[in-house]
């Protein structure tokens, strides 16, 4: 019997409305959950798969980049949301639903769609990916939500902030309450400050190129994308931001590798380490955590200004070819190998300069993925702990005495940062450290609110950057 037969009579059956942009939002979010893929990784494919298929202009990218960001980053408001809007616990809803109503309650409360626009369209995905079964809950569940704005339902379903204060700004700003909690230590102060950073987590960030020194200028770069297209950095010499809207891989300074993406905070990391002052030799660079390769570029490009060497080290294969990419064209002397830092194939006291950017939680760069806040647990601390002391403590082996390495984290927590250092150099976990604090704040010359030092962290709402820690550490013996 077919699907027509089958209807009551009477009712005449209309198939679907296919909506590509809302369909390849789905597509994306299932990937995020199912694979544990990230969106950054995701969504370019599938956009660029679109456009080949002559599915979508520039603004249908937009919107269903939109549809995806802004769904992950207000994804635990949401929850919260459609969970006071069902008669069920919302683990007990499928995650194809979960997404869809997550969809929807974000072109309600998160965008400038009419209501009845955002909800139609959301019943009719539903009815593509769904079934006209479950749909009818999705139009139920999203007609709820449509009754009232954001702020309204935030005040509804988030405790007083004088009753529970952690878990009404998890709530309001997206956040799990142990990532609130622990960026609030790493911060201190008052309210204020960890407002302004979870809102700042939840704003989309700007894209930021970095030119390569000796194959293009920042001038230069700025000059081929037109001041329409183009802003200076606020921080770093080679940093170039993109107005809204525009699209790296169409530049052709970033296809050719004379100019990369990378986040400010990322380049001034990279800088610090080149910049510290040293008595002795200059020549040989280490990256002992190299992938995927922006820090890798900048440093070889740096070294080779100075006619010293970078060795690029990273344990994962498929990294280590992209560190190869990414410094492809270098003028200068480098080398890419794929090697383990805590088990280091290279003798140890022959480098002048070592960078460590160690794994970690990620905590520093929620913006650009927002999934991680979801994704991480409060004991992948634990399980990150032990590599990132040993990468710090082989670095140190690894430099000359005189020599300075940088140990650098994409994350604010106490646990990933100074904690790290001070264990090591204390000799909590193995022996001390013979090695002495160099103060990074003077070799980010320019940068705004650096706080007590010797250490540096940056901060999203602060600098506009990724929430990068840096110490630089002097062996001493």
């Amino acid at each position: 019997m077919n699907e027509q037969a089958s209807r009551r009579p009477g009712k005449s059956y209309r198939r679907p409305k296919k909506d590509p942009v809302r369909i390849l939002a789905f597509e994306a979010l299932r990937a995020v959950d199912e694979r544990a893929a990230y969106a950054n990784l995701v969504l370019p494919p599938l956009l660029k798969k679109a456009r080949e298929a002559g599915d979508f202009d520039t603004r249908d990218a937009a919107l269903a980049t939109e549809l995806v960001y802004g769904t992950l980053r207000r994804q635990g408001t949401y929850d919260a949301i459609i969970t006071a809007c069902i008669d069920r616990p919302l683990r007990q809803v499928d995650p194809p639903v979960l997404d869809v109503l997550a969809l929807g309650a974000h072109q309600l409360l998160g965008t400038r769609i009419p209501t009845h626009a955002a909800v139609s369209a959301s019943v009719e995905l539903a009815r593509v990916v769904l079934g006209d079964g479950r749909a009818k809950f999705v139009n139920a569940v999203l007609r709820k939500i449509s009754r009232d704005d954001l702020d309204t339902w935030v005040e509804r379903v988030a405790p007083p902030y004088d009753e529970d204060a952690e878990d009404h700004l998890a709530v309001v700003h997206s956040h799990p309450r142990w990532v609130v909690s622990a960026l609030w230590d790493a911060l201190g102060g008052g309210r204020g400050g960890i407002e302004d950073l979870l809102e700042a987590d939840n704003e989309r960030p700007e894209v930021t190129l970095v030119a390569r020194p000796g194959r293009i200028s920042a001038d230069d770069l700025l000059d081929t994308l037109g001041e329409e297209s183009g802003l200076p950095g606020r921080w770093s010499p080679y940093a170039v931001r993109l107005t809204e809207g525009g699209e790296p891989g169409a530049i052709d300074a970033v296809r050719e590798g004379r100019a990369g993406v990378q986040d400010e905070g990322s380049q001034l990391v990279a800088l610090a380490l080149a910049n510290a002052p040293l008595d002795g030799t200059d020549e040989r660079w280490l990256d002992g955590c190299a992938g995927p390769g922006g820090k890798a570029a900048l440093l070889a490009a740096l070294a080779a200004e100075r006619g010293a060497h970078l060795l690029a080290a990273e344990k994962q294969p498929h990294r280590a070819r992209l560190v190869e990419r990414a410094l492809a064209g270098n003028p200068g002397p480098y080398q890419v190998i794929t090697a383990d830092g805590t088990r280091p194939p290279w003798r140890p006291g022959v480098f002048d300069r070592v960078l460590v950017d160690v794994p970690c939680t990620g905590l520093g760069a929620l913006r650009r993925r927002p999934e991680a806040r979801w994704r991480r647990r409060p004991e992948d601390l634990e399980g990150f702990a032990p590599l990132q002391r040993s990468l710090l403590r082989e670095a140190l082996k690894a430099v000359r005495v005189g020599g300075v390495v940088g140990y650098a984290t994409c994350s604010p927590h106490l646990a990933e940062t100074r904690t790290v250092v001070d264990d090591v150099l204390k000799g909590r976990g193995g022996p001390a450290a013979e090695a002495e604090w160099v103060d990074a704040r003077p070799l980010m010359p320019g940068v705004s609110a650096l706080g007590d030092g010797p250490d540096v962290q940056l901060w999203p709402h602060v600098h506009g950057t990724d929430a990068m820690y840096l110490a630089l550490l002097r062996r001493t013996a």
